[in-house]
């Protein structure tokens, strides 16, 4: 229990000291009971009527602490005020009252370098991202070592395509602080985004800063075990004693982030057995079938797929998270281990799955498949590279195409069947022909029984083409070889590059690529041009995808440094 010596009771000048610092102590309840000890003596203290709204907060009781704050801004509006009444209306999810609240306070002082500040990142967490901008810069006047607005400016730039001014404030947010991790994982994105690979890797480490769970949750922890971290030194057996680890035979890697990422990142695993003597991989539940069956001929009994990190490490010398094997190889832009196919569906499967496409009316048709959002749609990114059934349908309605669905919906808004009631029989290129069919008739779904990525996989080898957002089907069916065709976000995630319509990690993938922010019917009447020139009847007898023989192509060879 907190006690306080006479003199300091009968001071409310030293009691609002007290309790400021017992609560920037995080001693919530002693602040509170100091704040109702002032209070006693003086119902109108500004200073402790604002700490009483801050414990409310603080405890999230969003509700009362509002009514604190409303009684000591009507006594003595004051700008600090407002920028927990700004952070009160931002928990409740009131974000136009939040903006008004900051702007409330910069009317009282214009030169408040917090309130510019939130008010920056709240307009850019809503895609208000010009107004933010000039927000961040006046911050910047008035704070110019602040070094998160450095990098917030930087990933504006990035988002609105321009990589050199990124680049130039997220180089001065880390001269600025050089422990901002954050700002360290943005300008990794920006190098890979222009294709400055071997720049990029190191800075690439510190990804982990942005990592999040499905719900959209910060996890702020990199993967890792207690094994020395392999960077990609050469063993003694290689043949180079100067790098050498000689006693590194049996390699762990560690999984970490989407699907998407295992897809595109587990072609090094064929590689690491040249290096090791057994490789481990801590493989996702939903893509173990879909390994076990593309890796065996490669694997044999030296790579070992685990469902989960082994709690004994005995057998294992050295460690490495799967998405840091691009650095390890040295991976530059030409030197991408891209032989294609390296995902394989089960023959077995397939043939099931052929059969009962044959068995659908007009089976003669080019089989699509097509998945028009992404998964975690807790995350921000989803809200970008997603589209919504409605945007869609549509292209669901030119002619002579057979439509597979190959949409997983993680929330019942991406299914199909929500926009059922809306009519979406348009046209979306002046060269299509009109088609009275409603998009869901035109759509074939069996993805409620695909549990897992070999299921899609058996599915996907029986089409002529996929068309996907940015998600792990558009990697599942270009690792198999399968022509993909990407609807890509405006300035996308690092992989697909900038100015670029095809891919060097997926040779058979074409990209889509937003010309403005947001715009998705441009995509979409470009997709429906390029289906009429590649399928302008479809009438021909259709022979079976399965039955196509990739063109070889010539082996890459790539060596760890």
């Amino acid at each position: 229990m907190l006690i306080t010596s006479a003199t300091q009771s009968d001071d409310p000048s030293n009691l609002h000291d007290l309790a400021l610092a017992a609560y920037q102590a995080g001693r919530f309840d002693d602040a509170d009971s100091l704040a109702d000890q002032i209070l006693q003596h003086d119902l109108a203290h500004v200073g402790a009527l604002h700490l009483k709204g801050l414990r409310a907060y603080a405890s999230g009781d969003a509700t009362s602490a509002l009514t604190w704050l409303d009684r000591a801004i009507r006594i003595k509006p004051e700008p600090i005020l407002y920028n927990t009444l700004y952070a009160i209306h931002l928990s409740l999810g009131n974000y136009v009252a939040a903006i008004d609240s900051l702007r409330q306070g910069l009317a009282l002082e214009p030169n408040f370098a917090v309130l510019h500040y939130n008010l920056a990142l709240t307009l850019q967490h809503h895609e208000r991202l010009d107004e933010a901008a000039i927000s961040y810069r006046r911050t910047l006047e008035l704070e110019p070592s602040n070094s998160s607005a450095q990098n917030n400016l930087g990933r504006i730039h990035a988002d609105l395509g321009a990589l050199d001014q990124a680049e130039r404030h997220y180089r001065r947010a880390l001269e600025l602080s050089p422990t901002n991790l954050v700002a360290r994982n943005n300008l990794a994105m920006a190098l890979l985004a222009a294709g400055r690979y071997e720049e990029a890797w190191p800075y690439f480490e510190d990804r982990w800063i942005s990592f999040k769970h499905v719900d959209g949750r910060p996890a702020r922890v990199p993967v890792q075990v207690p094994l020395p971290r392999w960077h990609g030194e050469r063993r003694a057996t290689d043949g180079d004693a100067s790098t050498a680890s000689a006693s590194a035979n049996n390699l762990l890697v560690l999984d970490e982030q989407g699907f998407g990422d295992s897809l595109q990142f587990v072609r090094y695993l064929p590689l690491l057995l040249a290096r090791f003597d057994r490789v481990g991989y801590v493989c996702p539940p939903p893509l173990r079938r879909l390994y076990e069956q593309s890796l065996g001929g490669a694997r044999g009994p030296n790579l070992a797929l685990l469902d989960a990190t082994p709690a004994d490490l005995s057998d294992w010398d050295c460690h490495c998270p799967l998405m840091s094997l691009p650095m390890a190889f040295r991976t530059r832009l030409d030197t991408i281990p891209d032989e294609l196919p390296y995902l394989h569906a089960d023959a077995r499967q397939t043939a099931a799955w052929r059969a009962r496409l044959d068995a659908l009316p007009n089976a003669q048709r080019p089989r699509i498949g097509v998945v028009w959002a992404g998964g975690h749609s807790g995350i921000a990114v989803d809200r970008l590279r997603s589209l919504s059934f409605t945007q869609i349908a549509p292209l669901l309605t030119l002619p002579h195409l057979h439509w597979i669905s190959l949409q997983k919906a993680d929330d019942p808004a991406k299914r199909a069947d929500a926009g059922a009631d809306t009519d979406a029989g348009g046209d979306i290129s002046s060269t299509s022909h009109p088609n009275p069919r409603h998009p869901l008739n035109a759509l074939t779904d069996w993805t409620d029984e695909l549990a897992d990525f070999a299921d899609t996989a058996a599915l996907i080898a029986n089409l002529d083409l996929v068309i996907s957002v940015d998600t792990s089907v558009a990697h599942l069916a270009a690792a198999m070889g399968k022509p993909v065709w990407l609807l890509n976000r405006f300035a996308g995630c690092w992989r697909w590059l900038r100015e670029r319509d095809d891919s060097p990690w997926y040779p058979g993938l074409r990209l889509f690529t937003q010309t403005r922010r947001g715009d998705w019917d441009d995509v979409l009447a470009r997709v429906a041009g390029a289906l009429l020139q590649r399928f302008p009847y479809a009438a021909a007898p259709r022979r079976h995808p399965t039955q196509e023989q990739p063109e070889p192509r010539q082996p890459r060879v790539q060596q760890p440094n």
